[in-house]
């Protein structure tokens, strides 16, 4: 092994880093908890504890960096979070050069969905292609656009924000401060909402819970799925209309759930786009599960390194 990098995804309620180098092996994972209610100065050192951690593991062998993916909208070259729900205590502040600075060595910081999508085209479902888009399905939806084998970013670094694509001008207000986006109508969190307005389950319903019940065959709970499957499809006709690309992948908790809602979904983006209807276009299961983000945050360091002062 001649150059490795650490990838660090730092999620609403885990953080996990990886040693992966440069032919895409994932050396070692470290994965612990987040300790969000403990502030902003417990969740740094966490990171830079478990980053210390894998370097000292690996001492002999060049890192070329570390790649860091969070959620929320960020400005790339600045390394900032400027709005992140789950992640309040980081907007405005420093992240990336804060821990470059207890490192000493490059940082890059990047949306958490937008280094999912870099992980399935480097090691998962879109290894084939250069064009891809990735809806991640979670406590939101995330969304990343990878055009050439890179990351699409927009003029600052909030290009793919595909969870607040309006799919209802009507719709379920959203934090962003728009109604009717993605994320209201289709994440995990948006499937328990639907479940307590059908007073399905109990008031600890749960996505998988839900899923248990379609199973089963209650109609309520495939009604849900039914409705998530809609707001896919719009999106994704969307997207499938304005990019023509090949590959369209989804990940996350509600996968399982695929038959119960891929038909509704497929059905829309067949009505709605032409090019779906005319193309090969593929749309299909991501492949690296919840670990793709840690992929895509160690590609960046190795692939691409931007100097910033």
């Amino acid at each position: 092994m001649t150059e490795y990098s650490i990838g660090v995804d730092l999620g609403g309620t885990n953080l996990r880093a990886a040693a992966i180098d440069e032919d895409g092996r994932m050396l070692e994972k470290i994965a612990g908890s987040t300790h969000l209610s403990a502030g902003r100065e417990a969740v740094l050192d966490d990171m830079v504890r478990a980053i210390v951690e894998l370097r000292e593991r690996f001492k002999g062998h060049r890192l070329a960096g570390v790649g860091i993916g969070v959620p929320g909208f960020i400005l790339v070259d600045d390394g900032l979070i400027v709005g992140s729900p789950n992640l309040p205590d980081f907007e405005n502040y420093p992240v990336r050069d804060e821990i470059e600075k207890r490192l000493g060595t490059p940082v890059i910081l990047e949306n958490d969905a937008n280094s999912a999508a870099l992980g399935e085209k480097w090691m998962g479902a879109g290894r084939d292609v250069n064009d891809l888009v990735l809806l991640t399905l979670g406590t939101g939806i995330g969304g990343g656009v990878i055009h050439g084998g890179k990351v699409l970013h927009g003029f600052v670094g909030m290009g793919g924000e595909l969870g607040h694509i309006t799919v209802n001008p009507t719709g379920n207000p959203c934090g962003c401060g728009n109604r009717g986006c993605l994320e209201k109508h289709a994440s995990a969190t948006a499937l328990v909402a639907m479940a307590k307005l059908l007073s399905l389950g109990g008031p600890d319903i749960t996505a998988a819970g839900i899923y248990d019940l379609a199973v089963a065959g209650n109609t309520k709970a495939r009604m849900i799925f039914e409705t998530m499957g809609e707001a896919l499809g719009i999106a994704l006709a969307n997207l499938v209309n304005i990019f023509n690309f090949p590959l369209y992948l989804l990940s996350g908790g509600p996968l399982p759930a695929w038959d119960f809602f891929a038909p509704r979904m497929l059905a829309e983006v067949e009505r709605r786009s032409f090019a779906y209807r005319n193309t090969k276009t593929r749309i299909a299961r991501a492949e690296l599960g919840n670990e793709a983000g840690l992929y895509g945050a160690a590609c960046l360091p190795l692939k691409f390194q931007h100097a910033h002062h």
